[in-house]
C-alpha cells in the first residue's frame, strides 16, 4: 500500500548524545546504549516510521576497559588528512600521528610506465592466433618496484608523574570513542585525556587533565618499522603559557621528509625544553630528548599537532608560521579548557552532521549494546554487533577521507612496513571501500575519491601512450597516491595491461551525480577521454565480426594452463561497454558514434557449468577458486546483469557465483561475493559470506579490520566495506528502479533503516518488524520508476517534495 505526505526531515530519534566537553545535550553520555527515547516513546516530531519498540537505539561508539597494548587496537580519529591511534595509557600516552601524504619516496626514474606501444601489434598477433603465453613477455625487463610506502609520522608521548599503575591498572579505568564526535577518551582514577582531529581546523588535538600531573611531553620517531636511515632533529622552544616541540625527519632514500610542529599549552605550572638535536637511526637521543618537562601545579594540558611532508629542504616548513597559526587556533580562549571546548565545536559541526545522516538499528540485546568491542567480537554473532561495525565503518571511512580516500590501511599504521606499501589497489580493494558512499549519503568520501582521480589524469594519459599507444587515460591497478603511473608490475601480475580501472573508478562518481542530479564537468572531460581510449584500443575483431578485446586481463586470475594476459575478459568488456555508453550520455555530439562501438563489443559467454564465464573466447577456461570475482562485475557494481532486465545471464552469474572459491580467505573477497550475491536476490549466500568475516576474527578491538583471518594483516577493507554490504542486502537502486529488502537475511527479524539516497533522486528510511515493513520515500526530483520488492514489482510515480510511505512485507 502507499500513502503521500508532504515533505519534510525525518527525526531518527537515535540518540547518538555527545561528548559532555562538547555542544550536545548537556550530560549525554555518546556511548549510552540507551540514547534516544529511554521509554521507547515516538520523539516530538518523529516520522512516519516511529520509534524503536524496544527503546533506545544503536550504540555510536564503542569502549574497552583496558589500553590499547598493540598499536591495531589503538582506537583512532582522523579528519581526512591527519590521522591518530590512541592507545589510552594512562601513565604514558601514545598518540601516533599520520598523514596521508607521508609516503616513502620513490625515483622518479623508476614510476615511469613501460614503453610498449610499438609491441602490442605483435602481442595482439600472437595471441590471436593461440599464443597463450605470449604476454608473458610484454614486458620492458624491469623487477618489480613497489609504490611509495605510506608511514606514520611519530608518537606524541605524555608522561605523567608518580608510579606506573599497578597489576590491577587504574581505578575505573574506560577507553572509549565516540563516532558522532571523533573524540577518543580515556579516563580512570581521576585522570583524562580526549584526542580528536579536527576536521574544521586540520590539527590533532590532545587534552589531558587530572592527576598525578603531567611530567613530560615529547614527540617521539622511534616507532616499528622505522628505517635504519631516517634521519631526526628534534628541537623545543619555551612560549608564553606553554612551549613548542618540532621534529624534522628525513628519508634514508632522499627526497625530502616531513615536519612535525606541536604546540603545549598549560594551565598552571611551567614547561622547559628539554634535549633536542639529532637522533641516529630515527631513535631519540635520550628518554626525554626534544621534549618539555612540566614543573608546577599543571592542571591542564593541550597539545595541537599537524604534519607536513615536503619533497626537499626549500620547501621544509616554516616552524615559526606554523607555530602562529596554532597559536592564532586558541586566540581569546581562557585557558585549556575553553581552548578545548572551542576547537571541539567547530569540529563537532561538520564531523556530526556527516556521521548521522544515516543510522542502520537491527533491534540489538540491550546487554550486548553495553558491552565493550572486545567482547562483543568474541560473541561473532548477533544484531548488537553488526549495528555497532556498521556505525564504526561508516565512522572510519569518514574519517579516513578528505585529501585522498581511505588507503589499504585507511589512514593509520602504527608501523612503517605496511602491507602492500599502505597503498591504494584499485582492481577491488579500494573500489569496495568508497562503492557505498553515495547510498550512505558521504559526500566527503566521493570528494576525497574525485581527488585522487582528477588528480593523476595526467598521469593516467602516460599509461595509455606508452603501454597502448592511445590517446584518452588508463588508471593503475596500484596507486600510493603520489604517482598514477602504472609501474607496479610482474610477470605473475600483469597489471599494467589492465584497462578497466578507469571505468570502475569513475563509478562512484556517475553514481554520486545521479544522486544529486548534478554532474561535475571534470567527470564529463574524464568520461570523454575514457571514451577516446577505447576508440584508439578496440581495433581488432573476431571471426563473428564483433571486437576482440586484445590484450585482456581479469584481476588476478588467470586462465586454466594459459597466462594471465589473454583475450575478451569479462570484466574489460564490460567496462569498455559501460565507459562508452556511460560517455555517450554526457557527449550528444559524440553518442551515436560511442555507442554504435559499445554494440559491437562480444556478448558474455555462459561456460559449459552453465556459469557466466570469466573468458568469453574459446579455449579459456575458468580457474573457479580466486578471492578476485572480476568477471562478476557487470552484476556488481555495474548493474547490467540482474534479475529484472537479464534473467538468463543473472542466473549464469549466480552459477559462477556458487562455483567460486574463497581461495586465501582475504577479507575482501568475502565481501565481494556478499555484494554480488545481495544483487541476485540471493539472501542466504550473502548472509554467509558474512558470517565468514564475523566468524573468522577478522576486527581488531579497534573496530578496524584485517586482511585475512585471525587478526592478520592490518586493513580497512572488511570496516569500509561491511555499511555497503549492509545496505545493499536491505535498499539498491538505479537511475529507474528502487529494490527493497533484496535479500532481507533469515534472523533479521526487526530494525530499521534510515537516510539511504537512491540514484533517482530520492532518501528513503526504512523499517521493518514481524513480516510487515515500512518505506519512506522523500523524492527531490519527480521521476517514474520501477519499484521491486518481495512481493513484486510495479511501477511507482515520485513527485518532487512529495512524501511516500509504502508498507509491504518481509517475505
Amino acid at each position: 500500500s502507499v500513502r503521500t505526505g508532504s515533505g519534510g526531515g525525518s527525526a531518527d530519534g537515535s540518540g547518538t548524545g555527545t561528548d559532555p566537553a562538547g555542544g550536545g545535550p548537556e550530560g549525554a553520555d555518546p556511548l549510552d546504549p540507551l540514547g534516544g527515547s529511554p521509554d521507547g516513546a515516538d520523539p516530538a516530531g518523529a516520522d512516519p516510521l516511529g520509534a524503536d519498540p524496544a527503546g533506545g537505539g544503536p550504540v555510536h561508539g564503542t569502549w574497552e576497559a583496558e589500553p590499547a597494548a598493540r598499536w591495531e587496537d589503538a582506537f583512532l580519529s582522523g579528519n581526512g588528512r591527519h590521522g591518530a591511534l590512541v592507545h589510552g595509557d594512562p601513565h604514558d600516552e601514545r598518540v601516533i600521528v599520520t598523514h596521508h601524504a607521508l609516503v616513502r619516496p620513490v625515483p622518479a626514474a623508476d614510476t615511469r610506465p613501460p614503453r610498449l606501444a610499438g609491441r602490442l601489434a605483435e602481442l595482439r598477433d600472437r595471441l590471436l592466433a593461440g599464443d597463450t603465453a605470449a604476454g608473458d613477455e610484454f614486458t620492458d625487463g624491469r623487477p618489480l618496484r613497489w609504490v611509495g610506502s605510506f608511514h606514520p609520522a611519530f608518537a606524541v608521548r605524555v608522561r605523567r608523574g608518580g608510579a606506573p599503575p599497578g597489576p590491577g591498572g587504574v581505578p575505573g579505568y574506560r577507553r572509549e570513542v565516540a563516532f558522532a564526535t571523533g573524540v577518543v577518551r580515556a579516563s580512570g582514577g581521576g585522570r583524562e585525556s580526549r584526542v580528536f582531529v579536527s576536521r574544521a581546523d586540520d590539527v590533532v588535538v590532545q587534552y589531558v587533565t587530572g592527576g598525578p600531573a603531567v611530567t613530560g611531553i615529547r614527540l617521539d620517531a622511534d616507532l616499528p618499522g622505522a628505517p635504519p636511515g631516517l634521519a631526526v632533529r628534534h628541537g623545543a622552544a619555551p612560549l608564553p603559557g606553554g612551549a613548542l616541540l618540532t621534529l624534522r625527519a628525513r628519508h634514508p632514500e632522499g627526497g625530502g621528509g616531513y615536519t612535525g610542529v606541536a604546540l603545549v599549552v598549560v594551565d598552571g605550572g611551567e614547561a622547559e625544553p628539554v634535549g633536542g638535536g639529532a637522533a641516529p637511526s630515527g631513535a631519540t637521543a635520550a628518554p626525554d630528548g626534544g621534549g618539555v618537562r612540566l614543573r608546577g601545579a599543571v592542571r591542564g594540558v593541550l597539545v595541537l599537532t599537524r604534519v607536513h611532508r615536503h619533497a626537499g629542504t626549500s620547501d621544509a616548513q616554516d616552524v615559526p608560521a606554523e607555530a602562529a597559526r596554532l597559536r592564532a587556533l586558541l586566540e581569546g580562549a581562557e585557558g585549556t579548557a575553553a581552548g578545548y571546548a572551542r576547537l571541539l565545536a567547530r569540529h563537532e559541526e561538520a564531523h556530526r552532521a556527516a556521521y548521522e545522516r544515516v543510522v542502520l538499528d537491527l533491534g540489538g540485546e540491550r546487554a550486548e549494546r553495553a558491552m565493550p568491542g572486545s567482547a562483543l567480537l568474541a560473541r561473532r554473532r548477533g544484531a548488537a554487533l553488526l549495528e555497532r561495525l556498521f556505525a564504526a565503518g561508516r565512522y572510519h571511512l569518514l574519517s579516513a577521507s578528505g585529501m585522498l580516500p581511505p588507503r589499504l590501511v585507511g589512514l593509520w599504521t602504527g608501523d612503517w612496513d605496511t602491507a602492500w606499501s599502505g597503498a591504494f589497489t584499485t582492481d577491488a580493494n579500494l573500489n569496495l571501500q568508497t562503492a557505498s558512499a553515495p547510498a550512505a549519503d558521504l559526500p566527503e568520501v566521493v570528494e576525497a575519491h574525485a581527488a585522487l582521480v582528477y588528480g593523476q589524469l595526467d598521469d593516467w594519459r602516460d599509461n595509455a601512450r606508452a603501454v597502448f599507444g592511445a590517446r584518452g587515460v588508463v588508471a593503475p591497478a596500484h596507486t600510493d597516491g603520489v604517482s598514477g603511473h602504472s609501474y607496479h608490475f610482474q610477470r605473475a601480475y600483469p597489471l599494467h595491461v589492465w584497462t578497466a580501472g578507469a571505468d570502475w573508478l569513475l563509478l562512484p562518481l556517475l553514481e554520486h551525480a545521479e544522486t544529486t542530479g548534478e554532474t561535475d564537468r571534470r567527470l564529463v572531460g574524464a568520461l570523454a577521454e575514457v571514451a577516446r581510449f577505447y576508440e584508439d584500443f578496440l581495433t581488432r575483431t573476431g571471426p563473428d565480426g564483433r571486437i576482440v578485446v586484445v590484450p585482456s586481463y581479469s584481476p588476478e586470475n588467470r586462465p586454466a594452463g594459459a597466462g594471465r594476459v589473454t583475450v575478451n575478459a569479462t570484466m574489460d568488456i564490460a567496462a569498455a561497454r559501460h565507459a562508452l555508453t556511460a560517455a555517450a550520455a554526457h557527449l550528444p555530439a559524440d553518442a551515436e558514434r560511442l555507442r554504435a562501438l559499445a554494440a559491437r563489443l562480444p556478448a558474455y559467454r555462459v561456460n559449459g557449468d552453465g556459469a557466466l564465464a570469466e573468458w568469453a573466447w574459446p579455449g579459456l577456461n575458468d580457474t573457479y577458486d580466486h578471492r578476485h570475482l572480476s568477471h562478476l562485475y557487470p552484476v556488481w557494481p555495474l548493474g547490467e546483469v540482474n534479475p529484472y532486465d537479464t534473467p538468463g545471464l543473472a542466473r549464469a552469474a549466480h552459477r559462477a557465483l556458487e562455483l567460486r572459491g574463497a581461495e586465501n580467505d582475504s577479507a575482501h573477497g568475502h565481501l565481494h561475493q556478499a555484494l554480488v550475491a545481495a544483487r541476485l536476490r540471493d539472501a542466504g549466500r550473502a548472509a554467509g559470506s558474512l558470517r565468514r568475516v564475523l566468524e573468522g576474527d577478522f576486527f581488531h578491538a579497534s573496530l578496524m579490520s584485517s586482511h585475512y583471518p585471525r587478526r592478520r594483516v592490518y586493513n580497512a577493507d572488511a570496516a569500509h566495506t561491511l555499511p555497503g554490504l549492509l545496505i545493499e542486502l536491505l535498499v539498491q537502486s538505479a537511475p529507474d528502479r528502487l529494490v527493497l529488502l533484496p535479500a532481507l537475511p533469515a534472523g533479521w527479524a526487526r530494525g530499521a533503516l534510515r537516510g539511504v539516497r537512491t540514484r533517482f533522486g530520492a532518501r528513503v528510511d526504512l523499517r521493518w518488524r514481524d513480516g510487515s515493513c515500512t518505506a519512506v520515500v522523500r523524492p527531490s526530483r519527480t521521476a517514474r520508476i520501477d519499484l521491486r520488492t518481495p512481493a513484486g514489482g510495479r511501477p511507482l510515480a515520485l513527485t518532487a517534495g512529495e512524501e511516500l510511505v509504502l508498507t509491504l512485507g518481509t517475505g
